[in-house]
């Protein structure tokens, strides 16, 4: 299957924002290094498609939501079939049906965006200064855009070059091998921070699943995909890893939104735990089990539970007659009531 209507449907917006910037007075020449157009409509690209995908992105909350208040079904349903597999899938797939929810939502936006990514990885890669005309225009792109585009700059790096480029792609792009790889390297390393960061907001929201499989999936999107960027990032061009980085940092903001305004589904069993005085190392210590942000709750940072309050610590034995002391009458000294007259 051919994606060529991707990579021309990634051009047509990154063109129309560049004409954009350059009509409202920003600098197609460097300054600082930069060529800020291009810049600002490769994170423009970014705000459009989120915008775009707003809507699935709430649809997915509220079927992580729907999911949530069926686990206590679900749990019911292993249970009873334990053994059976097959009857239990059927049984899982008819609740779905009958409570309207759908566990591949979840996974939607992000498959949404995954041809998004891949089809500005090939336009980026496609800007390359040694082509023939012919492909330089190519998906919409005309000889004046593309010279342009291929010579964009983030702080003297080609958006182009990649941490990985050899030096035969460094010299066709006129780039200085230390400032691609100092720049590319910084950038990836944030973009393994905001990663981390977008999955972690998530699951000290929702908090870890009990379902051994999905936890597991909740550990390889908080760990292993931001590790994993670490050797993959040094294949992104520049401006790949500009719309990633700018893509973690508006999920945060819209995940922030969302997650107040749709609240995470706040089960009996949690509760009945929360309520329930803690015991074992957690409460000697005063942390949380937690392995994401231990005694943390809430925010992206997370906020400090208030302490609770401490009774005051009476001394019994200061309290209690000395050995040998007269006991003393608290009645003795006091004036009698006065009766009444008859």
């Amino acid at each position: 299957m051919s994606l060529d209507w991707i990579y021309y449907a990634i051009s047509w917006i990154l063109l129309r924002w560049h004409e954009m910037w350059e009509a409202i007075g920003v600098p197609d020449d460097r300054v600082l290094g930069t060529n800020w157009a291009w810049i600002l409509a490769i994170i423009f690209l970014v705000v459009t498609l989120r915008i775009i995908l707003f809507p699935v992105f709430v649809k997915q909350i509220k079927s992580q939501r729907a999911m949530q208040a069926l686990q206590p079904k679900v749990k019911a349903l292993q249970e009873k079939h334990k053994g059976d597999k097959e009857t239990l899938q059927k049984e899982m797939m008819e609740l779905y049906r009958t409570e309207k929810a759908n566990p591949l939502m979840g996974c939607l936006p992000m498959f949404l965006q995954i041809p998004v990514f891949f089809g500005l990885f090939h336009v980026l890669q496609h800007l390359d200064p040694s082509i023939s005309d012919y492909y330089k225009q190519l998906y919409g792109w005309s000889l004046e855009q593309f010279n342009s585009a291929a010579d964009a700059h983030l702080f003297n790096a080609p958006i182009s070059a990649k941490f990985g480029s050899s030096a035969a792609e460094l010299a066709a792009l006129g780039a200085n091998g230390t400032t691609v790889k100092v720049l590319a390297g910084i950038l990836v390393l944030i973009m393994m921070g905001t990663t981390f960061l977008t999955s972690r907001q998530m699951i000290l929201k929702t908090g870890w699943a009990e379902d051994p499989q999905q936890k597991m999936i909740q550990r390889l999107m908080l760990y292993g995909i931001p590790f994993s960027l670490l050797i993959s990032g040094a294949l992104f061009p520049i401006g790949v890893v500009i719309y990633w980085v700018t893509n973690n940092l508006f999920t945060l903001a819209q995940q922030q939104w969302v997650l107040r305004k749709f609240p995470p589904i706040q089960m009996a069993g949690a509760k009945n735990a929360s309520s329930a005085r803690p015991s074992g190392a957690g409460a000697r210590t005063g942390k949380s089990a937690n392995p994401v942000q231990p005694a943390r709750t809430g925010g992206l940072f997370g906020k400090k539970p208030a302490p609770e309050p401490v009774s005051p610590v009476v001394d019994t034995k200061a309290l209690a007659p000395k050995p040998g002391a007269k006991p003393v009458n608290p009645k003795k000294g006091a004036r009698p009531a006065n009766k009444p007259k008859g």
